[in-house]
């Protein structure tokens, strides 16, 4: 699952072998949390600390035309491309 970002001890990963299910989505780790995100940046599932939950969510809100773009790559089984992390 290649990583698209990396911030805050964030790492954001979407996988790209055509595997994933709509709706479309990532996923984020962070110290041993694991979530899955949706494009909007709100969480679909898992657990997340509240902080890196709106760090991902800001991240995600600026970057979801970027997303929508690696999402319809992944169903291609096309590579992703990297997005800019939060600095």
């Amino acid at each position: 699952m290649p990583a698209l970002a990396m911030f805050f001890g964030i790492i954001i990963r979407m996988y790209n072998n055509g595997s994933e299910h709509n709706p479309p989505h990532f996923h984020a780790s962070y110290q041993g949390y694991n979530a899955t995100f949706f494009l909007n940046g709100d969480i679909k599932e898992g657990d997340m600390p509240m902080k890196q939950r709106k760090l991902i969510g800001a991240w995600a809100e600026i970057h979801q035309d970027e997303l929508l773009a690696n999402w319809e790559l992944a169903m291609s089984e096309e590579p992703l491309f990297k997005i800019e992390p939060l600095r």
